[in-house]
């Protein structure tokens, strides 16, 4: 469910008409809103509420503007982020340190201390190289980092290939059969403090048996380091639970995932952590554009409007689905290719898709685009930066400004020796 209905014949988001909006900011421009973040957060969390000991840090990566991580910082969530940048933003918008989960294959060293200074709450260590590099630097801060060693259980979460993370040819974790000694020697360092095991097969999971069949070999594997005399009293079971991007899709709902985490580890006498990401900001965002004109094609006219590939980048990486409604729609429709104004054939929405009619000058939006929207937009092509929105009831605040070409020029430098 989401807050982005027609009313008067115009959609809307919450009490206020997407052409408003667009007017004062212009287009293209990304909308959230409040109410479905907020319905989101409280059902995630409500579905796995028959869970004893629960932590829940939302994935920065998905939408880390300052305003959407506020309010899930009030709605008691922690942060999972992935760069020393998304730990600042989560700082920055209240979220705790000690509810911070440090993830990611890639941290550098400099990540590694400002995240130890920071003091946050755990560390997901991708490899024992990575851990052994951390205990030395806590060691030699005074401190001790607490960390969970990320599992790559090599289980098929049957998703898209560029979003799939558990497989054995991913580059994320330690193998499974490798994970128990490495875990011991690491727990073993003066400087870490090894409290628990992580897993995350993937994103946008549409069946849930994979992630069963990753959690009961993480049970097995906790079961025995436990009885191996080492402590396990946390365990990261990751995110990726999916959104329908279709109308009329059907995917498991946070219900249906929590009664399965509650069947399969509801007995591990441990914290269980999720990171929850597009199941909580996906629906609560549109990308609003306008039609710059219609012109014929060799078979279905062309759609091109003014969002770009460099605004919404999924659809060009992953051949991502979403829903093109009109702001105004007349009740026709008529089969058409959309595309924007970048000079790549990738620069493609969707193509010889049933849509509402327009014409030059209406606005459309791109429905579910409030998770890896905004944050994966760029500046190809010397286009401005994607402004963002978010609406509560019947007022609405700029969140994000729109950043002009001419600010991004301005921080461009010809040298001396050019002239």
């Amino acid at each position: 469910m989401d807050h982005f209905d027609l009313q008067n014949g115009e959609l809307h988001a919450e009490d206020v008409p997407l052409s408003a909006i667009a007017r004062e900011v212009g287009t293209p421009v990304y909308v959230y809103s409040r109410a479905t973040l907020t319905r989101h957060a409280r059902v995630f969390r409500e579905a796995l509420s028959a869970l004893p000991k629960v932590h829940i840090a939302f994935a920065v990566k998905s939408n880390p503007n300052l305003a959407v991580l506020r309010l899930l910082a009030k709605e008691g969530y922690g942060a999972d982020v992935v760069s020393e940048g998304e730990m600042n933003r989560a700082l920055a918008a209240g979220i705790k340190a000690e509810d911070v989960v440090f993830s990611g294959v890639g941290k550098t060293r400099a990540e590694l201390t400002a995240a130890v200074k920071a003091g946050i709450g755990q560390f997901n260590l991708e490899s024992e190289e990575e851990g052994v590099e951390l205990a030395q630097i806590a060691a030699s801060l005074g401190k001790t980092a607490t960390c969970a060693l990320r599992v790559n259980p090599n289980v098929d979460a049957k998703t898209h290939a560029k979003i799939s993370t558990g497989k054995a040819e991913n580059k994320f974790g330690v193998p499974y059969d490798l994970a128990a000694e490495i875990y011991a020697r690491l727990a073993a360092l003066p400087g870490l403090d090894m409290r628990g095991l992580a897993v995350h097969i993937g994103s946008q999971i549409s069946d849930l048996e994979p992630s069963r069949q990753a959690f009961v070999k993480m049970g097995e594997l906790m079961k025995a380091l436990r009885g191996q005399g080492l402590s396990v009293t946390h365990m990261d079971l990751g995110g990726g639970l999916g959104v329908p991007y279709r109308i009329g899709e059907q995917l498991p709902t946070p219900a249906d995932y929590g009664a399965m985490v509650a069947e399969v580890a509801g007995d591990w006498d441990a914290t269980l952590m999720f990171e929850p990401g597009r199941v909580i900001t996906g629906n609560a965002g549109v990308l609003v554009t306008e039609v710059v004109r219609v012109k014929q094609g060799a078979g279905h006219p062309w759609v091109v409007v003014d969002a770009a590939m460099n605004d919404l980048a999924r659809p060009a990486m992953y051949d991502a689905w979403h829903d093109f409604v009109a702001v105004k729609p007349t009740g026709e429709t008529m089969i058409a290719n959309i595309v924007g104004p970048i000079c790549e054939s990738s620069d493609t929405f969707a193509v010889a898709r049933e849509i509402d009619v327009v014409k030059a000058g209406d606005l459309g939006v791109f429905r579910t685009a409030g998770a890896y929207g905004a944050t994966m937009a760029n500046t190809y092509n010397s286009r401005a930066l994607v402004p963002e929105v978010m609406v509560d009831g019947s007022q609405w605040a700029l969140v994000a400004s729109r950043i002009d070409p001419a600010a991004i020029l301005a921080a461009e430098q010809v040298p001396e020796w050019l002239d």
